[in-house]
């Protein structure tokens, strides 16, 4: 398993597993306390593991949390996403920097979101299962979600919204929940 730096995000990191493959499939390492700790990470603060499944177009977020927020490691265990993060850290070097991924149950690679970034993702496929491991236990008070429409954030959705909660589909934009928040 190797480590990449996302360059527009500060923090961010791409975990990328060595497949195994022969005629019964593949076999892969998706986690490694080494690797994590190896980039400055601490693998023992992960305290919760979640899975949500979406149907082609779902889009889930963006969401974050408030306070000490929260960090994660996000994976497309099965099918594939078009993921996205954006950094909401005002002292970061990447303050509002964007990036965006195509995460696949294929390749297994895991993306490490810090605490203050806002994530979503849109399923691409017919069934796509995201997987995450979250440093806190989650606390829906501290939720906070963002337009995922914003024209600020511009984000290049690969396909229309198909479903998505109510909480996401009434979202504010980025400017409200930046004053909100103080930023």
């Amino acid at each position: 398993m190797k480590a990449l730096e996302v360059p527009e995000i500060d923090g961010a990191f791409q975990f990328e597993p060595t497949p195994h493959t022969d005629e019964r499939g593949f076999f892969c390492r998706t986690f490694d306390a080494e690797v994590l700790r190896s980039v400055g990470l601490d693998p023992g603060a992960f305290v919760q593991d979640s899975l949500s499944r979406s149907t082609r177009g779902v889009l889930r977020g963006l969401h974050l949390r408030s306070g000490a927020g929260e960090a994660k490691l996000v994976r497309c265990s099965y099918g594939r996403i078009f993921d996205v993060v954006v950094d909401l850290r005002p002292h970061s070097p990447t303050y509002l920097g964007r990036a965006f991924f195509e995460l696949t149950g294929d390749t297994q690679t895991t993306l490490y979101i810090p605490a203050g970034c806002a994530h979503g993702f849109q399923a691409l496929t017919a069934t796509a299962d995201t997987s995450y491991k979250i440093d806190r236990p989650h606390d829906p008070a501290e939720d906070v979600t963002i337009a995922f429409d914003d024209p600020e954030l511009a984000i290049p959705w690969p396909l229309p919204a198909a479903l998505m909660s109510r909480r996401d589909r009434e979202a504010p934009g980025l400017a409200e929940v930046l004053k909100r928040q103080g930023s």
